[in-house]
């Protein structure tokens, strides 16, 4: 199992933060779309370190163009020499009409078109080829030598897709090389409905699982002491009922018989009630949705649980001392 970690935020500290990470073991690092770009720190971090995968976990696909997207791809996988992944995720409607102010249609068609846009650009890039992709969404039709990139020794990055619905699901089985699994899931939930999806999307592409890299980091309640855990708790449970408000999340909660747990949440969100959304979110619905329990249960639990289908995990362990942190890395590494 490969095990992750995030990089830090603070742009002046990526160089040093990413060579830490590099001397302690860690597989990989990325960055997420939430309040700056997901794009720009992994270049500090690829120009500051030698081996480390680099990934953007996730970056908002249907707020760009498939051209934007190539090129940023591009650039990134050539600078780090092959160590770039693009993470990739849909948003939900109302932030990309909202906030981005752009387009909305079927997002998992979209989604599914946008990545072969993308990767007909490349084609057309590294092959040599004449660029003509032609779409319901997207329609690339023009290249000239001027607008080729020339560093093309290491040639596209890899793509990943976010997911939670069956159809995402399956598009990511299709047409991606790896599914980030939303940390809202739950083990039921994984194997009942993402799994199943993922090999319907694998074999109408011809390919197996063994080609098919899958990311997993569930919910972690623990802490060093009973005031990190009682912190980390109430802030998981507020995590969990943030994502439960979503609509489009409703049927994880249904796995489970927690169905209409998911209106009630999204009408407190409507009124701004955050924090007493929290408190309808049970223990039992913890140990569904992560693990909770003393920070030395954890990778045994995570093993036990997850491990037949994770490929790689996020190993942060904020809650823990830097011992600790890295034993726990160094046993889920050693899976």
């Amino acid at each position: 199992m490969k095990v992750d970690s995030h990089l830090t935020p603070d742009w002046y500290q990526i160089p040093d933060h990413v060579k830490k990470l590099e001397a302690e073991g860690y597989d990989g690092t990325g960055t997420a779309e939430m309040n700056h770009d997901p794009f720009f720190p992994l270049m500090l971090a690829a120009e500051h370190s030698e081996k480390i995968e680099l990934h953007t976990g996730i970056a908002v696909a249907l707020a760009r163009s498939p051209m934007i997207l190539a090129n940023l791809g591009h650039d990134l996988n050539a600078y780090s020499k092959g160590r770039f992944t693009m993470g990739l995720g849909s948003q939900i409607r109302t932030h990309i009409t909202k906030r981005f102010s752009m387009p909305w249609g079927a997002p998992a068609r979209q989604m599914r078109e946008l990545i072969l846009a993308m990767r007909a650009i490349w084609y057309s890039w590294y092959e040599g080829e004449p660029l003509r992709f032609e779409g319901e969404y997207y329609n690339h039709t023009l290249m000239t030598p001027a607008f080729t990139p020339d560093n093309k020794e290491h040639g596209a990055p890899r793509v990943t897709l976010a997911a939670v619905g069956p159809i995402m699901t399956r598009i990511a089985g299709e047409v991606a090389d790896g599914l980030i699994i939303h940390p809202f899931s739950n083990e039921k939930y994984i194997r009942e409905v993402t799994l199943p999806a993922v090999e319907e999307g694998l074999s109408r592409s011809g390919r197996s699982m063994d080609e098919f890299e899958i990311s997993y980091t569930p919910f972690l309640i623990s802490g060093k002491d009973e005031e990190t855990f009682d912190a980390n708790k109430l802030a998981t449970k507020r995590r969990i009922a943030f994502y439960g408000s979503t609509p489009a999340y409703k049927q994880v909660l249904g796995v489970h018989g927690w169905g209409d747990l998911q209106p009630e949440l999204n009408t407190m969100s409507k009124k701004g009630k955050w924090q007493e959304m929290g408190e309808l979110i049970t223990d039992d619905m913890l140990d569904t949705f992560g693990i909770m329990g003393e920070p030395d249960s954890l990778v045994s639990e995570i093993v036990n649980r997850y491990s037949d289908f994770t490929d790689r995990i996020n190993g942060s362990f904020s809650f823990v001392d830097t011992d600790t942190r890295l034993d726990m890395a160094a046993k889920l590494r050693a899976v």
